[in-house]
C-alpha cells in the first residue's frame, strides 16, 4: 500500500479508481444512512426508508439492498468527511437527479416523524456539496413531505 500511495504522489501511477454503477449506489446509500443517523437515533422506520428507496432507485433485490446498506454503514462509520460521496455524485449525476437524491434524504430524514435541527443542517450542507439551489432543495423537501403524507390513510394507518 505504501508503494501505491509512494507511486501516486511521484506521478509515476495514477490512482485505481473504480468507476462502476456500484459506486455510486454506495454514495447515495452512504449519504442516506448519514441522514438517518445525523440525529443519533438510526431506527427502524429510517431503515426501511433507506431500503426502499435504495431499491426503487437502483432496481434491486432485497438481499442487494442489505449488502449496501451494511457496506455503506460501515463507510460512513470510517469517513470523517463526505467529500468521496459527494465527489461520486457530482461526477456522475445530472442536475435533476442531484435533486432527487436531496429529495431522498428529506424522505429518510422525515421517516421517523422528526425534523431534527442537525438533519436540516446536513441536508443544506450536502446540498451546497451537490451544487442543488437552496430553491431546489426547499422544492425537494417539499415533495418529500407530499410524498410522505400520501403514504398515511386517514385514520393513521401506512399502505
Amino acid at each position: 500500500m505504501i508503494d501505491r500511495l509512494l507511486d501516486f504522489l511521484s506521478g509515476r501511477e495514477a490512482p485505481a479508481v473504480a468507476r462502476g454503477t456500484d459506486d455510486i449506489e454506495h454514495a447515495v446509500a452512504a449519504l442516506l444512512i448519514e441522514a438517518a443517523r445525523m440525529d443519533e437515533n438510526f431506527g427502524a422506520a429510517e431503515r426501511a426508508t433507506i431500503e426502499r428507496l435504495l431499491a426503487n432507485k437502483f432496481n434491486l433485490a432485497p438481499q442487494a439492498v442489505n449488502s449496501l446498506v451494511e457496506a455503506a454503514e460501515r463507510a460512513v462509520e470510517q469517513s470523517t468527511q463526505y467529500y468521496s460521496f459527494t465527489r461520486q455524485i457530482n461526477d456522475r449525476l445530472s442536475g435533476d437527479e442531484r435533486v432527487d437524491i436531496i429529495e431522498m434524504m428529506w424522505k429518510v430524514a422525515y421517516s421517523d416523524g422528526v425534523i431534527d435541527p442537525h438533519e436540516d443542517m446536513l441536508l443544506r450542507r450536502i446540498a451546497g456539496l451537490i451544487h442543488v439551489s437552496d430553491r431546489d432543495r426547499g422544492l425537494a423537501r417539499k415533495r418529500a413531505l407530499g410524498d410522505i403524507a400520501t403514504d398515511i390513510k386517514p385514520s393513521g394507518e401506512t399502505n
